[in-house]
């Protein structure tokens, strides 16, 4: 199957898609036209993309479609958006805020120094949760909707985990914990 066709690829490039449309929209509801309960029930909605992305990789599977890249890293996008959601959506709130609203201006993290250490640390603590969100997506996907050979292909998703995890923690909180400026 071509990937660029993959309906689990499209539904993620959906997903994402609408997550910027949904925090997007919701924080111009809030502060560009001053519509908070319209902006909190468009905000409420984001969650709703990650059902919608396990039902379908889950309705693929079951109708025995091939594991493909874009099923084992429906998992991982799944658990980035859990773990780095609500950050990523309070970042820019902070910025539509400062913008729009009067708000105080956001404060950057520095480049280095122990505020740094701690941000890096935290970050890499956040991606622990997000892979056991995709680890535990690829169990519970492989045990309930997958066939034995399905199964087989998505426990490749844990040597992918495993990789990311050692990148991010040797480039993030390694590298600036052992830098001369932390």
């Amino acid at each position: 199957m071509n990937e660029l066709t993959n309906p689990v690829l499209l539904t993620i490039a959906g997903c994402e898609i609408g997550f910027w449309v949904l925090v997007v929209g919701g924080l111009a509801l809030r502060y560009l036209l001053r519509l908070r309960r319209a902006s909190t029930v468009t905000l409420a909605l984001v969650p709703a993309l990650d059902v919608v992305l396990v039902v379908a990789v889950a309705i693929d599977l079951h109708r025995g479609g091939e594991v493909t890249f874009a099923h084992r890293i429906a998992g991982i996008y799944l658990g980035c958006t859990v773990m780095f959601g609500p950050r990523m959506i309070r970042w820019l709130d902070e910025r539509f805020a400062h913008r729009f609203a009067g708000g105080p201006a956001p404060v950057r993290v520095p480049k280095y120094g122990p505020e740094r250490t701690r941000k890096e640390w935290a970050d890499f603590a956040r991606w622990l949760g997000a892979a056991a969100i995709a680890g535990a997506l690829t169990l519970a996907l492989s045990y309930t909707v997958a066939d034995a050979e399905q199964r087989e292909q998505l426990m490749g998703t844990f040597g992918s985990l495993g990789v990311i995890t050692m990148i991010w923690l040797l480039t993030g909180p390694v590298w600036v914990t052992g830098s001369r400026r932390s």
